[in-house]
């Protein structure tokens, strides 16, 4: 699974990405453009999907952050992710890791499915 790691290119989806948002995560999504990628730095990832995995310090300790992030890594390889042509951050909010899996992932199934990433009736 191919992460952005690169802090201004997060900031770049942050800025000009379609946000959706649950009880559980903000998702940003930002579709990759096949006439802009020979002039961005995307060029050397072609139209491979990249994911980044944001947990924030505000919303709980290093024991946190690290299931927080082990939980949107496990739902995103469950909905076959990173999808092609995107880039993904997913963000955590406090409550992911207080619910329990399939009510999150559910909820999670229904923002994919609005932001286009995940087909209708789809696991």
């Amino acid at each position: 699974m191919e992460t952005i790691k690169s802090n201004a290119e997060i900031s770049k989806i942050f800025k000009e990405g379609k946000k959706s948002s649950n009880k559980y995560i903000t998702v940003i999504i930002f579709p990759k453009n096949l006439e802009k990628l020979s002039l961005d730095a995307d060029f050397e990832h072609g139209l491979n999907g990249r994911v980044a995995f944001i947990a924030g310090r505000k919303n709980g300790n290093a024991c946190w952050r690290n299931r927080a992030k082990r939980r949107l890594r496990e739902l995103t390889k469950q909905f076959n992710g990173p999808w092609s042509g995107y880039d993904v951050l997913l963000v955590a909010k406090h409550s992911l890791t207080e619910a329990n899996y399939s009510k999150v992932s559910s909820t999670i199934k229904n923002t994919l499915q609005e932001l286009g990433l995940v087909e209708p009736g789809a696991e």
